[in-house]
């Protein structure tokens, strides 16, 4: 696994990042499926688990087990693991994912292929159990979409949110962000960016990443012929109430690094006011009281949290 070269001539240029919390079986499973030349090193940054997943990955060969102390985040353990890592290029890969025998000589022969050096973020065709095609791409959000998104008026026109749901993804091209459970980038770029945001906890750190190597004048690329596999939703699927809390703070932080006062506070508004108003009407629309209440224990975290980053600046 550590070194060598592939079929193709390409040597171990690869560092892999996997941040755990409990995985269960599925980290297993995501880190036999790199077992290739190209693969140099592979960092397991353990989230602190308690369901034993991290067990025996240290003893692997290749494998370096980082163990934290407690639930850093993805951003912060991403950054952690990434810290060691001596590859040309560094792919941060969830662990509920798995790469297929030929997803990394691909991408990397596209990333090395001297037409493609304006690329430094690469994406590749996800799938999950049953075949079907992730909509894993995504555009740069604004105020106004981020308002709709509030409302709930992309779900009933894909084109007017920031998730690229109205597009099939059967085709490659140039998107402004692929999603971060397979996120291969040039190392000298994430070095450059200083990684991740450590501010944002887990979700839209990817964005901001994208976002910033965009601003430096770096392409983001998504690869239709190139697979990997994405169960998604991964263990946040269990603690559905702090999953939402995570996305509405991480809107928040984004909107207030990237968008203007006004901007800022037209998603504030919308997230804050609007938002949850919405939700609870489509809840019971559909008599889900779970989904429900899931709702209010998110904004109820939300709203606790909100006054101490506004007097305190406390962002995690």
């Amino acid at each position: 696994m550590m070194s060598g070269e592939s079929s193709e001539g390409m040597k171990a240029i690869l560092s892999v990042v996997i941040v755990n919390w409990n995985a269960g079986s599925q980290l297993k499973a995501c880190i036999d499926s790199l077992v290739s030349p190209v693969v140099r090193e592979i960092f397991v940054v353990d989230n602190a688990s308690t369901d034993g997943s991290e067990v025996g990955v240290g003893n692997r060969s290749g494998v370096t087990l980082i163990r934290a102390s407690e639930n850093l985040g993805f951003g912060k353990a991403c950054n952690l693991g990434a810290m060691a890592a001596v590859g040309e290029f560094v792919l941060f890969l969830n662990p509920d994912a798995f790469v297929y025998s030929d997803t990394l000589e691909k991408a990397l022969a596209f990333m090395k292929d001297q037409r493609n050096a304006e690329v430094g973020i690469c994406g590749v065709q996800l799938v999950d159990e049953s075949g079907h095609v992730a909509r894993s791409c995504a555009r740069f959000p604004t105020p106004v979409g981020f308002l709709l998104h509030s409302v709930g008026v992309d779900r009933i026109f894909p084109r007017l949110g920031h998730f690229m749901n109205d597009w099939l993804h059967d085709s490659t091209r140039d998107v402004d962000h692929v999603i971060g459970a397979f996120f291969l980038i040039r190392n000298n770029l994430f070095r450059r960016l200083d990684g991740f945001d450590e501010r944002f906890f887990v979700y839209l750190e990817d964005l901001d990443f994208s976002l910033r190597a965009h601003q430096l004048g770096w392409r983001s690329i998504y690869l239709s012929n190139v697979m990997a596999f994405h169960a998604g939703g991964g263990t946040s699927r269990r603690v559905k109430a702090k999953r939402l809390f995570y996305s509405l703070r991480s809107r928040l932080l984004y909107a207030a690094k990237h968008f203007s006062l006004g901007g800022a506070a037209l998603v504030f508004l919308g997230t804050l006011f609007v938002e949850p108003i919405s939700r609870t009407t489509l809840a019971i629309a559909k008599g889900s009281w779970s989904s429900l209440k899931e709702t209010w224990q998110g904004y109820a975290l939300l709203w606790r949290w909100l006054p101490r980053w506004l007097t305190r600046g406390v962002t995690r």
